[in-house]
């Protein structure tokens, strides 16, 4: 009975405690938030840095589109007229050693035409088809451009240069675009007398568009037409740029 009478009385007073500490912690709680009233919260000291990194390298793929634009009284001549120049241009493409996966058809148009001089007279039809080639040697690039006007196309409105796989540039370019907002933040903090503790905050934009190459069919070839000479294009160099926008804690 002693025992039993003991073990409550432990029981009771880790309770009251308990209660107690839970009473304290409450009462402290409602101080704290009284004495904050009015006062903005606590931030951390922070500057926020602009950073750019540029990596430049040679492209590795080459793109074009090819476009045939046909003319005829009637729309099934103008589509007759417009498919033979275009399934020929693909064959040729295909010699180059171009894959058909490579190809792709990104515009069919067929319209009539009209002669606004007599009102809105139809006078015949026009078709327009332009072919998306994806040109993995370079070293065709001008071959397919005269090859491609030769057999009819007559809108050819520029070739773009890229890297087909650029995740290694863009990750290098990255670093650098962060090394040079880390630099600029230790320079701008010891004119101040402060100290970059780490990041916080950090948001990235990444350019690497293809650079387009103009070009200009300014006539229409024929099959016999003498033989075309290739254009000589320079692929030059493809950059890919970074740039972040970094926030910094500071001490």
């Amino acid at each position: 009975m002693f025992k039993e009478q003991k073990a409550l009385s432990f029981l009771t007073g880790a309770v009251l405690v308990m209660l107690f500490f839970f009473l304290g912690v409450k009462a402290w709680n409602g101080f704290a938030e009284h004495d904050a009233i009015g006062r903005q919260p606590l931030q951390r000291d922070t500057i926020t840095i602009d950073g750019e990194g540029k990596i430049t390298s040679p492209p590795t793929i080459g793109r074009a589109d090819l476009g045939v634009y046909s003319e005829a009284k009637d729309a099934a001549s103008a589509q007759k007229d417009n498919a033979e120049k275009m399934n020929a241009i693909q064959s040729a493409m295909q010699k180059l050693g171009i894959k058909k996966e490579d190809m792709q058809t990104s515009g069919y148009h067929v319209g009539p035409k009209y002669d606004w001089t007599r009102g809105q007279v139809i006078t015949g039809y026009t078709v327009s088809q332009t072919l998306n080639v994806k040109i993995r040697d370079l070293n065709k690039v001008g071959e397919v451009l005269a090859q491609a006007g030769a057999l009819g196309a007559n809108q050819v409105n520029g070739v773009q240069f890229s890297i087909e796989d650029p995740a290694a540039a863009k990750q290098e370019a990255r670093k650098k675009a962060i090394e040079d907002a880390r630099a600029k933040a230790n320079e701008l903090a010891k004119s101040l007398g402060l100290k970059v503790a780490r990041v916080v905050n950090f948001t990235e934009h990444t350019n690497d568009m293809p650079r387009p190459y103009p070009y200009m069919m300014d006539a229409v070839a024929t099959k016999e037409s003498a033989a075309p000479m290739a254009p000589d294009i320079q692929p030059g160099t493809t950059d890919i740029v970074s740039n972040v926008s970094v926030t910094f804690e500071i001490q």
